[in-house]
């Protein structure tokens, strides 16, 4: 199981503190650990203090046509931009490699924090991207448009895989994000673990920011339900790997597939 840990904030960087985001996310990998599920802790808070992460920007080639958008990506390394050491590189293997993922995120004025949604925007080839680029000879438009007005399938090449997903925040917008990451995973063919493993709660809601991990210590409650996204994630895996687990996506032929 992959888990996600959101947030742009850690103890190595400026606020000098660790996260609420990542308790959160250690606190679910914990108890999947526990449960005797392998997991994998992808902390996207190294953006912000660890030497040389980069997540370059999504150039938006499936606007021009789909094929022209590569599984995995192929923009990058550009050397001659500079735009190098692309991080996207490891976590697409980290994503494939994984049965299930969990995302753990605050919400940054109504939204997924940056690093969070660096990385969504750069797995946009998962769901359409083509897996052959010699098919365009690289990035030759005019080929892309061609293929894919020839009929293209747009290839979903991570789904059949679990998700859950863990919101908070302070004051507003949990909501709204959790059904933002629900509708992306869903999109891309992820499974929903059930009810318990789409959670949003406020921590410290209208409360000072200087005590709040007081107040995530006393939330004991929020604290055992962020175990829970993990458990019904990991049990939800056993069920599937088992064949005993039903989809909530039907097998049907998609009349608007992009």
């Amino acid at each position: 199981m992959l888990v996600v840990c959101g947030s742009a904030r850690n103890d190595g960087s400026c606020p000098g503190e660790m996260s609420k985001t990542f308790r959160l996310a250690r606190i679910a990998q914990e108890a999947v650990a526990h449960d005797g599920t392998e997991t994998d802790l992808l902390d996207l808070s190294e953006l912000t203090s660890a030497y040389g992460r980069h997540i370059h920007p999504c150039k938006g080639c499936l606007s021009t046509a789909m094929p022209l958008c590569h599984w995995p990506c192929s923009c990058y390394p550009n050397h001659a931009m500079r735009q190098t050491g692309d991080w996207m590189a490891e976590i697409y293997e980290r994503w494939v490699a994984a049965h299930a993922v969990v995302i753990a995120t605050p919400v940054y004025w109504y939204q997924s924090p940056s690093p969070l949604k660096l990385m969504m925007d750069r797995l946009v080839c998962a769901d359409g991207g083509n897996p052959d680029p010699t098919s365009t000879q690289g990035k030759h438009a005019h080929m892309a448009k061609s293929i894919e007005l020839d009929g293209w399938d747009y290839p979903q090449h991570l789904a059949g895989r679990v998700y859950g997903v863990l919101v908070h925040g302070d004051v507003a917008g949990i909501g709204s994000t959790r059904r933002v990451l629900s509708d992306w995973l869903d999109w891309m063919g992820f499974i929903d673990a059930g009810e318990q493993a789409r959670l949003d709660r406020y921590i410290g809601y209208y409360q000072p920011y200087a005590d709040s991990h007081d107040t995530l210590d006393a939330d004991t409650a929020v604290q055992q339900e962020a175990c829970n996204v993990g458990l019904a994630v990991a049990h939800a895996v056993r069920e599937l790997r088992a064949g005993t687990l039903q989809r909530v996506q039907p097998k049907l032929r998609r009349p608007r597939p992009k």
